[in-house]
């Protein structure tokens, strides 16, 4: 017997383009919904005559409605095709006409989002009613952000349409995991015909979130099915699981933007974690600026806070209504990052017409924003339809994410939807294809294990600051789980807090300090090689091999630990393998002490380099580095790096008659001073001038030179 779906009148709409009627039925006559019943408190049985919606709290015999016993605020979404009733099954179930555009109330369809409230005693449900036009998918993306339940509605006369196959698909790549299925205008079909399109839709929510969910079957103009459909949404309820929110940090999507008389911008959305109060300040993202908040309203009632679960209405100070888009969010300071690369698991869809390619130009809908993006997938040239990868996501625009949540790519033309997944990096860095490492780690940010995703994201910092936000961020975990992998990663000594000075530090995981350590270990060996005639090389010299490292506080602290390990000798100019000796010949040995001889004796008047180089001959290219030897080992005192050094006991000589000459208060040395206290030419006094202002002996004021704060250090030189 051909399904239902084959047999359905002319003129329903099926085909995706605007009826005559509206998806939520508004033009026909027959199809007007009954008022909704006002709030409840009701003692005793409920009548036998209406299936009784199940109660969420109970006090012995008597069922509550009312504001005093809500505990749970949730978002109820609808789905389906165009002129499915939709909208006239909001109304039926709350009283309120979602359709609030002038276009939507001329053209009887709806075309952006509607919002409503219902209240089920135990929870109240925030209603988001989605347009079920192929042309406004993207609106109906919009608004599924943060849903805990889904309604799939489908019309009795219609049945399964293209769009209840492809919001269904939506759902399920949104990650829904709960709802129910409601049959509407029951009273235009029947008996067998509605068990027709039972059939159907069971046949359609085979293997998806949906099956097994329960069929309603109502109409909105009658009533029928509205007080069992509440019942099922009241056990559906019941049956979600408990979402410990341990105070996460607040988060909400953009829907909305409009200015209220008298109170300037409001934005309206979906509060998906954490919550917010009266008078905080949060971040208005990609911007990155910081707005206040300056009233809530939470289903048309003013709040004082609101939590994760609920439709807000949040009036901002310090933004103005044109600034302001839907794609944008508002979330708790220093938790969310803009970014135009983000990492992804993702699955194509089994129905979609054509693969996710790679390099392929798409849209990706995250949140509320929709953004052209290039997709890089890692294995092969696509993900063919019903086949799993890892990709990377380039962004056309800047947008925020945290680790797990679900986007869904469309194909820009013409628009079908292709797949989604979830993000695994919401900041990233471009993942060459053959980078295995970059892969790896994200694998290890797709376990369902806290600790494993946590090490990867920790593993992915490197040398970047980070909070705990960020890893709650990068890893989807709760403030709670953060601070308790973080502690134990500390004990463990997988965690390292490096000092990089008096009141700095750096926080490293154990195998990336590991690996800056041999990194600068392997620095110092080049450096022995291209010098192996000196007993040790410079600090400076090292920062440059390390280049990109950048920080010469991070190389030295590295150093220093280094120098504790054993594994290197540092002075505080000098690094060396730890036990390295200058690879020098024997003519090399002879010409060392030839040297050294040279300076013994010379006073304030010693060889110059360029001197002693001419007197080596052929030996002349390596005076150089063996005079840096000799001043390295403490033998000379460089006066002129590689030009003019002195015997360490001219040096001491020459410091006593300095600190002695100034001592006295108020005393200043010319050059002709210092010429004639150390009996000398200006050959030599210029050069040990400059060398006393450097070590910060004597300080420098014009022509005159006064004692330097290295003085109080030196030795009592006063007759």
């Amino acid at each position: 017997m051909p399904s239902p779906a084959g047999r359905v009148k002319s003129g329903s709409g099926r085909n995706g383009t605007a009826p005559g009627r509206g998806d939520a039925g508004e033009s026909r006559g027959a199809d007007r919904p009954r008022p909704a019943p006002p709030g409840l408190r009701i003692r005793g049985r409920w009548p036998a005559s209406c299936p009784a919606p199940r109660p969420l709290w109970w006090r012995g015999d008597e069922l509550t409605r009312g504001d005093d016993r809500i505990v749970r605020d949730l978002i109820l979404g609808t789905a389906g095709h165009i002129d499915h009733g939709k909208t006239a099954l909001v109304r039926a179930l709350t009283g309120v006409d979602t359709d609030r555009l002038p276009a939507e109330k001329q053209r009887g369809i709806t075309i952006d989002l509607g919002f409503a409230a219902l209240d089920l005693g135990g929870a109240r449900l925030g209603l988001v009613d989605v347009p079920g036009h192929e042309r406004f998918i993207r609106n109906m993306l919009a608004g599924a952000t943060g849903f805990d339940l889904a309604l799939l509605v489908v019309a009795a006369d219609d049945s399964v349409m293209p769009q209840t196959r492809e919001h269904l698909e939506i759902l399920r790549l949104l990650g829904l995991r709960s709802g129910l299925v409601a049959l509407t205008k029951c009273d235009l079909a029947a008996p067998d015909w509605l068990d027709l399109v039972s059939e159907d839709v069971r046949a359609l929510v085979a293997g998806t979130f949906l099956e097994g969910a329960p069929i309603l079957r109502t109409s909105s103009a009658t009533g029928e099915g509205i007080d069992a459909l509440r019942a099922a949404l009241a056990d559906a309820v019941l049956a979600l699981p408990d979402r410990a929110e341990e105070d996460r940090p607040f988060r909400m999507a953009i829907d909305r933007c409009f200015t209220v008389a008298g109170h300037g911008t409001v934005v309206t959305g979906t509060v998906v974690s954490g919550s917010v109060a009266v008078g905080d300040e949060v971040d208005w993202l990609p911007e990155g600026r910081p707005v206040r908040v300056r009233g809530l309203h939470r289903h048309d009632r003013a709040a004082d806070r609101i939590a994760r679960g609920s439709r807000a209405a949040i009036n901002l100070a310090g933004v103005h209504h044109t600034e302001i888009r839907r794609g944008q969010e508002l979330a708790s300071p220093g938790f969310l990052r803009p970014s135009t690369v983000l990492s992804a698991s993702v699955r194509a869809s089994t129905d979609a017409p054509r693969p996710i390619r790679h390099r392929g130009r798409y849209r990706v809908h995250l949140g509320t924003a929709e953004v052209a993006a290039s997709v890089v997938v890692f294995d092969g040239p696509e993900l063919a339809p019903g086949s799993e990868g890892l990709v990377q996501l380039f962004l056309s625009e800047r947008v925020v994410a945290e680790h797990g949540q679900p986007f869904v790519i469309r194909e820009e033309s013409p628009p079908w939807t292709l797949g989604g997944g979830r993000i695994l990096q919401p900041v990233a860095a471009r993942i060459r294809r053959r980078d295995l490492d970059g892969r790896g780690r994200l694998v290890r940010l797709s376990s369902d294990a806290p600790i494993e995703r946590a090490g990867a994201a920790l593993s992915s910092y490197r040398l970047e600051p980070w909070t705990d936000h960020d890893l709650a961020r990068d890893a989807g975990l709760s403030p709670g789980e953060v601070g308790r992998i973080v502690s134990e990663a500390r004990e463990a000594g997988e965690l390292v807090d490096l000092p990089t000075g008096p009141r700095r530090s750096v926080r490293l995981t154990r195998a990336y300090l590991a690996e800056l350590e041999d990194r600068v270990v392997r620095a110092v060996e080049r450096l022995h090689r291209r010098n192996p005639r000196l007993s040790g090389v410079r600090r400076s010299s090292v920062l440059g091999e390390l280049s990109d490292l950048r920080s010469e506080s991070l190389v030295a602290a590295l150093i220093d630990r280094l120098d504790a390990a054993r594994r290197l000798s540092a002075t505080d100019r000098t690094v060396s393998i730890a036990g390295y000796q200058p690879q020098l010949t024997q003519a090399e040995r002879r010409l060392k002490n030839e040297l050294l001889e040279a300076h013994r004796g010379a006073g304030f008047a010693p060889p110059l380099a360029s001197e002693l180089a001419e007197n080596a001959g052929q030996r002349a290219a390596i005076v150089p580095e063996l005079l840096d030897l000799l001043a390295e080992e403490g033998h000379l005192a460089p006066v002129e790096p590689r030009a003019l050094y002195l015997d360490p006991e001219a040096d001491a000589e020459l410091r006593r008659r300095v600190v002695g000459r100034l001592s006295s208060e108020g005393s200043t040395m010319t050059m002709a001073d210092l010429r004639d206290l150390l009996r000398t030419s200006r050959k030599y006094a210029v050069p040990i001038g400059e060398y006393l202002d450097r070590v910060g002996l004597t300080l420098r004021d014009g022509d005159l030179r006064r004692l330097g704060p290295a003085a109080s250090g030196a030795d009592d030189a006063r007759p």
